[in-house]
């Protein structure tokens, strides 16, 4: 038995716009607050699944009012990113606040296990999975990695701007995010072919 099983190894894929809403629809017709909130929030904050999982209501909202902009520590660096919160994922993130009555201290995820204070990396790994599935996608093809890349990718695929997303995704290094987005020499030669001089 190989050691990886049959699990699909390498960089996993960001979803497509199109998969993107047809997600967002699925939860939202299902009345899945929780699940709408962790996916809107997911895709803005482009997060690892730890950071994700453990952003107290506090980091991201004030008075019970969900900020433009957030601010968090990232676990495996130690260094800040910050992110925009759209406004349909504040709308959705303020919906599960106040269905569950969140205080600032109290973890936006909280678990339903009463020894763990926040849902698990591997419970929203598996969240992810249903996700995916649901719309017809090969949940083993995709991954919580998957979220965090989604939005970082279409922004390079409309400005180029690989330092804007480094920024985005706290990279300390350039190299980092070349390799994180996949950028080949296609691609940059593709850019080139757009500008005329």
């Amino acid at each position: 038995m190989p050691w990886n099983g049959n699990h699909i190894v390498g960089q996993k894929p960001p979803l497509k716009p199109h998969e993107v809403w047809s997600i967002r629809a699925r939860l939202q017709v299902s009345g899945a607050i929780r699940d709408l909130a962790l996916f809107d929030l997911a895709i803005d904050s482009k997060l690892r699944g730890c950071d994700l999982v453990a952003i107290t209501v506090g980091d991201i909202a004030i008075s019970g009012s969900v900020r433009d902009r957030a601010v968090i520590i990232q676990r495996k660096t130690g260094r800040p990113v910050q992110f925009e919160i759209t406004e349909q994922t504040r709308a959705a993130v303020g919906a599960w606040i106040a269905r569950c009555q969140l205080t600032e201290r109290d973890y936006l995820f909280p678990s339903r296990a009463r020894a763990k204070p926040h849902i698990s990396t591997r419970q929203y790994g598996r969240i992810v999975d249903k996700w995916v599935s649901c719309i017809g996608l090969d949940p083993k093809r995709y991954g919580t990695h998957s979220m965090r890349r989604t939005k970082v990718s279409q922004i390079y695929k409309k400005t180029g701007n690989i330092r804007a997303v480094q920024l985005l995704l706290g990279h300390t290094k350039l190299e980092s995010t070349v390799r994180y987005l996949g950028i080949e020499v296609d691609d940059a030669l593709a850019i080139s072919e757009q500008v005329e001089l």
